[in-house]
């Protein structure tokens, strides 16, 4: 028997209780793979929780993971925060002096990691006060580091506790435990470490689960978007978690072919995605169908016919995606409205969330089925979670927006200051961004108060409102609107392919002025929907991806005040 009361919203009190209501059910596997079921989920978790409690881990302890998805990143974060230490996802795309700073800073007792990841935390082996666990098995041991496979470190446990007789005593959890932090990867440049309780994390799964009506059945949610960002964490693992669902793991970002294959066979029920992946698939798979037709072409000039042909191409993209998709979240960045068009009249079944780390992640979002919801909006705010418009403007109503609820952090790790700045003592959280309601209730957030662009004239420029008209070009993949000198200029990351197609067997020079064509246009057609104080006054090409955060926004603070360089 395991000891140590459990209550009401701890991620400890979900495990258990899904875990005796669903034991028999399939829980988590990897994609195209056996999963374990409920009752192996909660026997190998406590395994684990018994093994690193032998390995001296006690409450409030930081311990690590810093690897892809898998079902061993899941039990090695429920195993952390059964015993009341705090867990420290470290997303696995960030750089090595990135992965340095948060081992150090945390003083991490124990890490667990994968194979390809292993070598960023080289340098700091000597520094680690435990054992280095490989979630992947991996039993690579090159003099540098000493690595122990989970499996290994598991198995006797498991089968230990199987056959004893014994009590297991865990320290007592509550809701306002710690249960993690997590290192936000803004676009302002800096850096900080998020405290999150168990209470934030429980009440804003239990919050999102009212956005739609939820299946207990073995349909899978799969699961794209690294675990260690909260809002796979929250929505994608412990949502459905508490209804008994499956989820299974597609491994690293898939391709989009790798990805059709995946929901061939898995037909997944519900997915979360980031923007960046529904606008792949509108521009490499919608948009050229159309462009290559000239009845469909004439046929999308009128609205009847563009919701008719849109209409037909949403049942496609439904097959795409294994022909049993109920829910597609997207967050963590903005999607662009011509985009979020296209999904709504081809009757693709989407959500628009909006939230940030420091509240768990979700503020607002949806509900399914909801007809109010204007396109351009992230819906209504979440039951249970306080959103208002602070020192709006007089004429656009747009101000910062702020949020208070359960799901908002405890504050920034061993940081006051920082945590003041933002967190007022009434429990009020300012998130730093701009929005305002439309007058059916629905959240439009407008982009950071920091990215506003003020012009000579007082106008307030929203840099983000610009980048979506120029990224809805079809061979546009990104842009970065900044101010230099009084003026507005864009720079564009073009689709290379789409460029390489079109000047196929073209001279270098053919190719350049192609180019130049692209960009005068571009310029040209953007300006005719702006105000004359907020027109670009040039537009550059970039050469090179713009560097991003985990959900793929450009981190602004690096190109801010630069001059442009190709």
């Amino acid at each position: 028997m395991v000891l140590g009361a459990e209550v009401g919203m701890t991620l400890n009190y979900i495990i258990d209780s899904s875990c005796s209501k669903f034991k028999d059910k399939p829980a988590i596997g990897m994609a195209m793979e056996e999963p374990l079921t409920y009752q192996e989920l909660y026997e190998q978790i406590i395994a684990l929780a018994v093994c690193l409690r032998n390995e001296g881990i006690k409450k409030g302890d930081h311990v690590a993971v810093l690897g892809e998805n898998s079902p061993n990143w899941g039990i090695a974060y429920l195993a952390i925060v059964r015993l009341g230490a705090i867990a420290v996802p470290i997303l696995p795309d960030l750089p090595e002096s990135d992965v340095h700073h948060i081992l150090s800073e945390m003083q991490v007792r124990i890490l667990f990691t994968t194979q390809r990841l292993i070598e960023k935390v080289y340098e700091l082996s000597w520094e680690l006060k435990g054992p280095v666990i490989t979630l992947d098995d991996y039993e690579g041991n090159d003099g540098v580091i000493s690595v122990t496979p989970f499996t290994d470190y598991v198995r006797e446990t498991v089968s230990f506790l199987k056959s004893s007789t014994e009590d297991i005593v865990f320290p007592l959890v509550e809701e306002d435990d710690i249960a993690s932090i997590l290192y936000t990867s803004g676009t302002s440049g800096y850096s900080k470490a998020v405290m999150l309780s168990h209470k934030n994390l429980t009440s804003n799964a239990y919050a999102a689960s009212g956005l739609m009506e939820i299946r207990r059945d073995d349909a899978a949610w799969l699961s794209i978007l690294p675990m260690s960002h909260t809002y796979e964490f929250t929505c994608g693992f412990i949502l459905p978690l508490l209804y008994g669902c499956r989820i299974a793991y597609a491994g690293k970002t898939p391709t989009p072919a790798i990805l059709q294959k995946l929901c061939g066979h898995e037909r997944p029920y519900v997915m979360f995605a980031v923007p960046l992946v529904l606008e792949k698939i509108y521009k490499k798979r919608v948009l050229p169908q159309i462009e290559k037709s000239w009845l469909l072409r004439f046929l999308c000039k009128t609205n009847l016919g563009r919701k008719f042909i849109y209409r037909r191409i949403g049942k496609k993209l439904l097959q795409f995606f294994g022909g049993r998709l109920a829910l597609m979240g997207i967050g963590g960045a903005a999607l662009n409205p011509e985009v979020e068009r296209f999904l709504s009249e081809a009757g693709f079944p989407y959500l628009i969330g909006y939230g940030m780390t420091e509240s768990s992640p979700l503020i607002a979002g949806g509900p399914a089925g909801d007809k109010t919801i204007t396109i351009g909006s992230t819906g209504k705010p979440l039951s249970g979670v306080d959103v208002k418009i602070v020192e709006p403007d007089a004429e656009t109503g747009i101000g910062e927006i702020y949020v208070r609820g359960a799901n908002v952090m405890k504050g920034y790790y061993s940081d006051e200051e920082a945590t003041a700045a933002v967190l007022g003592s009434d429990g009020w959280l300012a998130t730093g961004d701009l929005g305002v309601f439309d007058d059916r209730g629905n959240l439009h957030v407008c982009g950071r108060s920091k990215n506003i662009i003020i012009m000579a004239n007082g106008e307030n420029i929203y840099p983000e409102a610009i980048e979506h008209k120029i990224n809805a070009f079809n061979w546009v993949v990104e842009s970065l609107v900044v101010e230099n000198s009084g003026r507005l200029e864009a720079w564009i990351y073009p689709d290379y392919e789409f460029i390489d197609e079109q000047t196929a067997g073209s001279s270098q020079a053919e190719r350049r002025a192609y180019m130049e064509n692209l960009l005068d246009n571009i310029q040209k057609e953007i300006n005719a929907q702006l105000s004359r104080s907020s027109r670009l006054g040039k537009v550059f090409e970039r050469r090179e991806p713009f560097i991003k955060t985990a959900t793929h926004k450009i981190k602004r603070y690096l190109y801010d005040g630069q001059a442009f360089i190709g």
